[in-house]
């Protein structure tokens, strides 16, 4: 996941509660090109509504100009467990 947006905004704590709330595990961070990553894993229905925050939500400051989601692949087993903030 790659999502630009505007640093400063809270970003990350929105996106790890809302992660938390869906049920999702997974990281976000900020980029220092000003951009925010992580990954998510879950369910394929969660992990798409978490797709569709990220691209259309986000925290209630930002905003969204671009999101991309790359190397997304089907797992057999949670390899991250929980949803938190990297830095």
């Amino acid at each position: 996941m790659n999502v630009c947006c505007i640093i400063g905004v809270c970003f990350r704590m929105y996106t790890e509660d809302h992660g938390k709330k869906l049920g999702v595990n997974g990281w976000v961070k900020n980029t220092r090109q000003g951009t925010v990553i992580g990954q998510v894993q879950g369910p394929p229905d969660k992990v798409k509504e978490m797709k569709a925050w990220l691209s259309r939500v986000g925290s209630p400051s930002s905003r969204i100009d671009r999101a991309e989601f790359t190397n997304e692949k089907v797992i057999s087993k949670l390899e991250i467990h929980g949803f938190g903030t990297r830095y």
